[in-house]
Protein backbone atom coordinates (compact mmCIF):
# COMPACT_ATOMS: atom_id res chain seq x y z
CA UNK A 1 0.00 0.00 0.00
CA UNK A 2 1.47 3.26 -1.05
CA UNK A 3 1.50 6.26 1.61
CA UNK A 4 -1.05 8.12 -0.40
CA UNK A 5 -3.30 5.61 -0.60
CA UNK A 6 -2.86 4.43 2.92
CA UNK A 7 -4.10 8.24 3.76
CA UNK A 8 -7.29 7.71 2.12
CA UNK A 9 -7.72 4.34 3.38
CA UNK A 10 -7.03 6.58 6.97
CA UNK A 11 -9.61 9.03 6.30
CA UNK A 12 -12.29 6.46 4.64
CA UNK A 13 -11.86 4.75 8.53
CA UNK A 14 -12.21 7.78 10.25
CA UNK A 15 -15.03 8.65 8.10
CA UNK A 16 -17.22 5.24 9.11
CA UNK A 17 -15.66 5.53 12.53
CA UNK A 18 -17.26 9.11 12.92
CA UNK A 19 -20.55 8.05 11.17
CA UNK A 20 -23.44 9.69 13.69
CA UNK A 21 -20.99 10.27 15.97
CA UNK A 22 -19.47 13.67 17.68
CA UNK A 23 -16.34 12.27 19.36
CA UNK A 24 -14.53 9.18 19.67
CA UNK A 25 -12.05 7.48 22.30
CA UNK A 26 -8.20 6.95 20.84
CA UNK A 27 -9.01 3.50 21.77
CA UNK A 28 -12.12 2.96 19.29
CA UNK A 29 -9.72 4.64 16.59
CA UNK A 30 -7.00 2.21 17.67
CA UNK A 31 -9.13 -1.05 17.59
CA UNK A 32 -11.15 -0.28 14.22
CA UNK A 33 -7.61 0.73 12.45
CA UNK A 34 -6.28 -2.54 13.91
CA UNK A 35 -9.55 -4.47 12.44
CA UNK A 36 -8.80 -2.36 9.34
CA UNK A 37 -5.91 -3.85 8.98
CA UNK A 38 -3.99 -0.22 8.77
CA UNK A 39 -0.37 -0.25 7.80
CA UNK A 40 2.00 -0.73 10.53
CA UNK A 41 2.70 3.09 10.46
CA UNK A 42 -0.07 4.66 10.70
CA UNK A 43 -0.96 1.96 13.33
CA UNK A 44 2.29 3.30 15.54
CA UNK A 45 0.54 7.23 15.09
CA UNK A 46 -2.97 5.88 16.03
CA UNK A 47 -1.20 4.53 19.27
CA UNK A 48 0.73 7.72 20.05
CA UNK A 49 -2.63 9.43 20.50
CA UNK A 50 -2.65 10.62 23.99
CA UNK A 51 -5.57 8.87 25.51
CA UNK A 52 -8.87 10.74 25.57
CA UNK A 53 -11.68 11.61 22.90
CA UNK A 54 -11.90 13.51 19.68
CA UNK A 55 -13.85 14.81 16.96
CA UNK A 56 -13.46 13.83 13.79
CA UNK A 57 -11.74 16.98 12.88
CA UNK A 58 -8.99 16.81 15.91
CA UNK A 59 -7.44 13.34 15.01
CA UNK A 60 -7.46 14.00 11.19
CA UNK A 61 -5.27 16.87 12.11
CA UNK A 62 -2.72 15.18 14.87
CA UNK A 63 -3.16 11.90 12.61
CA UNK A 64 -2.11 13.88 9.19
CA UNK A 65 0.52 16.17 10.80
CA UNK A 66 2.29 13.03 12.25
CA UNK A 67 2.54 11.23 9.15
CA UNK A 68 3.99 14.28 6.37
CA UNK A 69 6.91 13.10 5.22
CA UNK A 70 7.08 9.65 6.06
CA UNK A 71 7.92 7.06 4.26
CA UNK A 72 5.64 3.44 4.23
Amino acid sequence: MTDESSQAGLYELLDDIYLGKERVSRGEIARRAVAAELPAHLLTRINALPEGEYAQDEAEEVLHSSTEGELP
